[in-house]
């Protein structure tokens, strides 16, 4: 592992505990403000619309160089709309703050991975991008829980004075532009080769991106589908928490082990998954058993045992998958193209994490079980994609897999 795959390594767990450090207390700050149930999912959904459309258009821009620029330029625009969310008070502009903030923090997510990718033989992408999924992951996990105690500690509340919960927001804020700081000062410019092709206009690279396999396009419909599940369980776990009357410490602590449990199956056990020839396979299997995860769990009495238990089967699976399908996507990639297939890649996670919240929060005010039960369906749905996507790969013929390994 060169230089820089550390270091962009080092800058996702910084950016994981910063930018999580508001998500333990948005749902006490919108019962706070008196804002209805139903627009937590609605908030979340902004911020993910936000992904959405920021994703293919920070990658095409980091295809043609000046990716320090762009990653500075996104997560100022984060910083604006964290501040902004936590201290405006109307439902709507904070509506308005999360998808500039999303908008924003997609820059350094997108280009980040493809300058993993970019700068990582094929063979060893898989570790590499668990590994940073992982370091993103374990900063998450501790982000929450930091979060958690800045709003519940009363030797935190008293010296920060967090009991105002915006408070956290701003802590969050400062923190980031000293991040972002950081990153002007250590990140050196890859130089970016430009293969086969003169730098397109943003125009022609937006319109490139609808030239892709149909392959690649029902793989990329699975990711959507998967994301929804799994942002909705991530979401509204931290809603149901509460409403089951437990604290935002108490599940700032389990987000923590979550991310341990996490980092441990990256170094222990992506490897393994990887060397598997029959990774579609795999994946699918992986759903169907988070189904029935999903399916146990909530139906059980035993919550808490449950999700120290079963549910971290779950949380591994979560993790293996990542890396699986980051490397599957990027297989598709042409040569200085990696910035355009990762922001495609993301917007297709994005609008999973855009439609899950807005339906999530429909479901989970008619039932909190037929919220996550949803979720359960959504994981086998995606698996029936990923049949099909097998079946157009046996038809693929053998010159045309030669043509892929040489175009990647």
């Amino acid at each position: 592992m060169n230089r820089k795959s550390v270091l962009i390594i080092i800058y996702l767990f910084i950016q994981g505990i910063i930018h999580n450090l508001g998500h333990p207390v948005t749902p006490s700050l919108v019962n706070a403000l008196e804002i209805k149930d139903y627009m937590f999912g609605l908030f979340f959904a902004a911020m993910s619309f936000g992904l959405m459309v920021g994703a293919p258009i920070w990658g095409i821009l980091s295809d043609r160089g000046k990716r320090t620029l762009w990653i500075t330029l996104g997560l100022t625009f984060y910083t604006v709309g964290q501040l902004g969310f936590g201290y405006i008070g109307n439902p709507y502009l904070m509506i308005a703050f999360r998808l500039f903030a999303g908008f924003g923090v997609v820059s350094a997510i997108t280009i980040y991975t493809a300058m993993i990718v970019e700068q990582t033989p094929v063979n060893e992408r898989a570790k590499i991008l668990a590994l940073l999924a992982a370091s993103s992951t374990l900063g998450a996990s501790l982000g929450y829980y930091i979060g958690g105690f800045l709003a519940t500690n009363p030797w935190a509340i008293s010296f920060f004075g967090t009991d105002n919960l915006s408070v956290v927001f701003l802590i969050q804020s400062l923190l980031n532009v000293t991040y972002t700081l950081f990153i002007i000062f250590t990140l050196k410019d890859n130089d970016v080769k430009l293969y086969e092709q003169r730098k397109v206009s943003m125009i022609q690279g937006l319109k490139s991106i609808g030239k892709i396999d149909v392959r690649l396009l029902l793989f990329l419909i699975s990711v959507t589908l998967i994301n929804m599940a799994s942002t909705n369980l991530s979401k509204y776990i931290d809603v149901y928490f509460f409403d089951l009357g437990y604290t935002a410490e108490d599940l700032g602590t389990y987000v923590m082990l979550t991310g341990f449990v996490s980092l441990f199956a990256s170094i222990f056990l992506v490897r393994l998954a990887n060397r598997m020839k029959k990774q579609l396979l795999l994946i699918q299997v992986m759903q169907i058993l988070s189904a029935l995860i999903v399916f146990y769990v909530f139906r059980s009495y035993q919550f808490m045992t449950m999700m120290y238990s079963f549910y971290l089967i779950y949380v591994v699976f979560k993790t293996l998958y990542v890396p699986l399908e980051q490397s599957y996507i990027a297989k598709e990639a042409k040569q200085g193209q990696y910035g355009s297939i990762m922001g495609l890649r993301q917007s297709f996670v994005s609008l999973g994490m855009v439609l899950g919240p807005v339906l999530g929060g429909f479901l989970y005010d008619r039932s909190p079980l037929l919220h996550f039960d949803f979720n359960g369906a959504l994981f086998l749905v995606a698996v029936l994609i990923l049949g099909l996507v097998k079946i157009l790969e046996k038809r693929v013929k053998p010159e045309d897999k030669i043509e892929t390994i040489m175009n990647t």
